[in-house]
């Protein structure tokens, strides 16, 4: 797996497919890594230069002490496509990567076709919930966090019905660096694009999960109200939806990146 230097971090990252595609680079949520990919990878790979990376403070990025930024967050994906020699790219991203998509929708337009933001906000959550458990994780580990993520990630059927596919991706977030997880809930805490939105002028899709109490619709709509050019996709799943409704996930893409 490549790796690159991207201010104080080694990111890591992995490829799919041929060089000379249209690039298509995915950004992981919070707590996951870049496998939470594969239905994604699977399916584009054929058509796309696919790109994953893993988030700093995750997966086998590097950890440094934070806090971190979303400036830093966003510059980060910056660096993989220089690495890459790629010019301008497809970019999907969930959750804390959807906040990141803004960023660079924000300020680096020039290196991205269109922009696909997924179970975000242009504000997620409050300033003071971030900062709490940023310091609980420092001090109790990621165990705790662990034990609730299924409910906040996914609806009570899947759970019931992909025990596996959940496990999984718990046992991901349980066994993550506690250093890197803080230092990103302290780049979200302080991550407020509202007053931003009316600045980006490329094609953005939002998708939003019917039923994801993290990041509403009335979230993705306040973004689709605020970007010119922008739509929104409602799909039928929690916070993870990219996991739990992966056929209705890409034909969104498709048909939008198309």
């Amino acid at each position: 797996m490549p790796t690159l230097h991207s201010n104080n971090a080694t990111i890591h990252y992995q490829t799919f497919g041929e060089l000379s595609k249209p690039a298509l680079i995915f950004s992981n949520s919070l707590g996951t890594q870049f496998n939470m990919w594969q239905a994604q990878i699977d399916h584009f790979k054929k058509d796309y230069f696919v790109i994953c990376y893993d988030t700093r403070g995750h997966g086998e990025s590097s950890a440094p002490q934070g806090p971190y930024s979303l400036d830093e967050l966003g510059q980060d994906v910056i660096r993989v496509l220089d690495d890459l020699n790629i010019e301008k790219a497809f970019f999907c991203g969930i959750s804390m990567g959807g906040l990141t998509g803004q960023w660079l929708a924000i300020h680096q337009p020039e290196r991205f076709h269109r922009v696909i933001v997924c179970n975000t906000a242009a504000k997620i959550g409050q300033e003071q919930a971030w900062l709490d458990r940023a310091k609980l994780v420092r001090e109790q580990g990621l165990q705790p966090i662990s034990e609730t993520a299924a409910s906040r990630w996914f609806t009570e059927s899947f759970i019931k019905d992909r025990k596996k596919v959940v496990e999984v991706l718990t046992q991901d977030l349980a066994s993550s660096s506690a250093e890197g997880y803080a230092s990103c809930c302290e780049a979200l805490a302080k991550a407020d694009l509202r007053e931003k939105l009316k600045e980006i002028s490329i094609p953005v899709l939002i998708i939003a999960g019917q039923k994801d109490p993290v990041t509403t619709v009335a979230d993705g709509q306040f973004m689709v109200n605020n970007i010119k050019r922008s739509a929104m996709f409602e799909i039928n799943a929690s916070h993870i939806s990219n996991i739990e409704q992966p056929a209705d996930f890409n034909d969104a893409i498709e048909q939008f990146i198309h």
